[in-house]
């Protein structure tokens, strides 16, 4: 045997020694460990991608990140007009409409994982995306299609919308984990400086993406018409042209990418792994065995020193990921700020992508001048306090904002005030009960509502009222937890009133409510804006209760056997709710007189700005910090599953949202206090756990590895020196 041959170490250390004893010159295939599958299929050689600009960032990425963007375009543009597609074109409730939208967002945080294994265990990072995108685009179109109204019915629209949200989840959620890990992976090991930029870029671009799909998909839907409605299927068919155009960019870069070979069924190793280990574990409790420093080191036996490494890596980072969902649980309610939802999608990218360069080119770089060192689980922690803050500002608001409610109704108990809208003061008596003291004056503006103290859950009750000498009595039936408004008025020389119910509570998301009074003695018809459009009866008749956007409606239009005049309704603010009587025509103009029977919300929609900012700069800080921490702390062969880890961080949270919301129903500013208290103690929790944490290089772990086959590999060599000698 040459001895060149020994030294060069093309001989496996796992070969008996008869092999050498036969004088075979030729090496035999060496027998593969559990996690060392070698790769199948046709990858390439590493090789250095091409620069941008002369710098260390490789001109690959820009593919990446360009991929990024329009992928983004494509699901928020989607997602941005979702929920209005179920109310309006499938007519659900908002119940149900709600819930299947939470639903296909948790469950793209959930196929991340489907994914992830397949990128690493199965076909590699670049195929998972190209076919996982071709999924995607299938969805896309077959969601498109399900929103053309004149192909089939109401089920074959279902069937066609909820088939398509699958395929959309499953492709956005595949593809997730490996989109950022094959971004890192086009960076040199010594280019570490420019992959933490590179994740930084990363998320720029998704919030780019869905900033301006945030505009462009709306107008899609309510500006542009197709079947003689909102046009459903084009504002769907943009997004899915938007990811053929994501897909087309990704496979233009093919020959510019490091792609990474799959590393064999990953998981299933790291599983029999981990199986084995606590299997040997519980075999060998004797206390005269010797202890081992890991529990995984149990696996010893069977599993090479890599594998295990690498599992404890996984699990120490996994294990540090714990208390990372209650981050996720606080930023899913964003949406329950009083700002409007189109406002705070337009508000929260727009400010990540401001805060971003930032915090990259100032904020960070100055604190690292004062000798500070701000690692990962710092910037994480700190980006979890800031959370916090945002959410207890936000409960001190949300009780501000309740010092206009209405007081909380309960059982045998009812609210009432007066509507005089005679010419001249009344007096009200209740029977048995002694609530209006002083007479009401013509169009007063009623005070603060009375309470009703019932015998039951409803009861009959006399009204008397005393009007210039005479006393006219009505009989109305209360019913408990009910607000009414007891309208008089005058009707053929005589009192006569009508017992009318209001709005219980303060609209929801800040929206206005106004409803009419008809004084007139023939019928109207009124138009507040170009989509409002409602009718009303003579004689002192009440119409329902519409919900509008905060505005000041000045042009609104009021139709009567007569003609059509100008119906000024000034400011409707937000979370009021108004009664506007109509008095009488003149000067070509209605004459109105308008009573807010809730009152508007006293917090300027100012104090909102510092919640989204302390959100945002948390997010910053905690979710591209922890998507490069992630990526930096795993192994190559595990990279797109610690990615995917992460990833089902965010879907945790947002299930912890809608668990926490059913099991235990709560004011909306405890809430806000129970999820701030909850997520500063998780904070406290995660910076002990990140004390205690050391950083790991793969690379380090790779190269220590290698080191002791070469060393074992020599120790063999002597052996079978020595054995063939003999």
């Amino acid at each position: 045997m040459p001895r060149d041959l020994l030294l060069k170490g093309t001989i496996c250390r796992d070969l008996p020694p008869s092999h050498f004893m036969k004088g075979t010159t030729q090496p035999q295939p060496q027998a593969s460990r559990p996690g060392d599958d070698p790769p199948k299929g046709d990858f390439p050689v590493q090789k250095k991608s091409p620069k941008l600009c002369g710098s260390n960032y490789p001109l690959s990425i820009a593919f990446i990140v360009v991929n990024e963007f329009c992928e983004r375009f494509s699901y928020y543009g989607m997602k941005a007009v979702l929920t209005l597609y179920f109310l309006s074109f499938f007519h659900w409730d908002e119940n149900l409409s709600t819930a299947v939208y939470h639903a296909f967002s948790a469950l793209c945080y959930f196929t991340p994982v489907i994914g992830a294994i397949m990128a690493d265990s199965w076909l590699g990072k670049y195929k998972t995306i190209i076919y996982l995108s071709i999924v995607y685009v299938v969805g896309h179109l077959v969601k498109s299609v399900g929103a053309i109204p004149s192909l089939g019915n109401q089920a074959v629209h279902v069937i066609l919308s909820m088939v398509g949200l699958f395929l959309i989840a499953l492709g956005t959620g595949g593809i997730k984990p490996c989109v950022s890990a094959f971004g890192g992976d086009q960076f040199e090991e010594e280019h570490t400086a420019e992959r933490s930029k590179f994740f930084s870029i990363f998320y720029l671009s998704i919030n780019a993406g869905s900033l301006i799909s945030t505009f462009v998909t709306p107008i899609l839907r309510g500006d542009v018409k197709c079947f003689g409605e909102d046009c459903y299927a084009l504002a769907f068919g943009v997004p899915a042209a938007l990811m053929v155009l994501a897909l087309v960019v990704f496979i233009a870069g093919s020959g510019l990418y490091r792609k990474t070979p799959p590393q064999g069924n990953v998981l299933l190793e790291v599983c029999k792994c981990i199986g084995f280990a606590i299997k040997n574990r519980l075999k060998n409790r004797s206390r005269q065995i010797p202890k081992r420093d890991h529990w995984l080191d149990w696996a010893s036996e069977k599993y090479s020193k890599q594998l295990i490494g690498e599992i404890k890596m996984v699990t120490r980072v996994l294990f540090l990921f714990i208390p990372l969902p209650m981050f996720w649980a606080l930023f899913d309610q964003q949406g329950i700020y009083v700002l409007e939802p189109d406002q705070m999608q337009f508000l929260n990218p727009l400010l990540i992508l401001v805060f971003i360069p930032v915090f990259d080119l100032g904020l960070y770089p100055l604190i690292n001048m004062c000798k500070f060192n701000f690692t990962p689980i710092r910037k994480m922690a700190t980006g979890m306090i800031l959370a916090g803050l945002a959410f207890g500002l936000a409960a001190v608001i949300e009780v501000k904002i309740n010092e206009t409610d209405m007081p909380q109704l309960v059982p045998e108990e009812s609210l009432i005030r007066v509507l005089n809208l005679a010419k001249n003061p009344v007096q009200v008596t209740i029977q048995d009960r002694d609530l209006f003291q002083q007479p009401v004056e013509a169009f007063q503006n009623p005070a603060e509502y009375s309470k009703l103290i019932l015998n039951g859950e409803q009861q009959s009750l006399r009204f008397t009222l005393q009007h210039q000498g005479l006393s006219l009595a009505f009989n109305y039936t209360v019913k408990e937890k009910s607000v009414y408004s007891l309208i008089v008025f005058e009707a053929e020389e005589s009192l006569s009133s009508h017992l009318i119910t209001d709005l219980e509570a303060k609209p929801e998301n800040g929206l206005a409510a106004v409803r009419f009074i008809n004084g007139l003695s023939q019928d109207v018809n009124l138009t507040i804006d170009s989509e409002q459009f409602i009718a009303v009866q003579k004689n002192y008749s009440a119409s329902e209760y519409s919900l509008l956007k905060r505005d000041k409606y000045n042009n609104g239009k009021c139709i009567t056997e007569t003609g059509e005049f100008t119906l000024d309704l000034g400011l409707l603010d937000f979370g009021a709710s108004y009664t506007i009587v109509i008095t009488n025509v003149s000067g070509g103009a209605v004459k109105t007189w308008k009573s807010e029977d809730i009152k508007a919300n006293n917090v300027h929609m100012a104090w909102q700005l510092p919640q989204y900012i302390l959100i945002s700069a948390g997010e910053v800080m905690f979710s591209i910090t922890g998507l490069a921490f992630s990526y930096s702390q795993s192994p190559a062969s595990m990279k797109s599953v610690l990615q995917a880890g992460w990833l089902l961080t965010v879907a945790v949270g947002n299930t912890l949202v809608l668990v926490v919301a059913q099991a235990a129903p709560m004011a909306q500013w405890a809430e806000f206090v129970l999820f701030t208290v909850l997520l500063f103690a998780v904070c406290i929790i995660f910076s002990i756990m990140g004390y205690f944490y050391v950083s790991v290089d793969p690379e380090d772990l790779e190269e220590k590895e290698e080191k002791r086959e070469t060393s074992s590999r020599g120790n063999m060599i002597s052996l079978v020196t020595q054995k063939t000698k003999l």
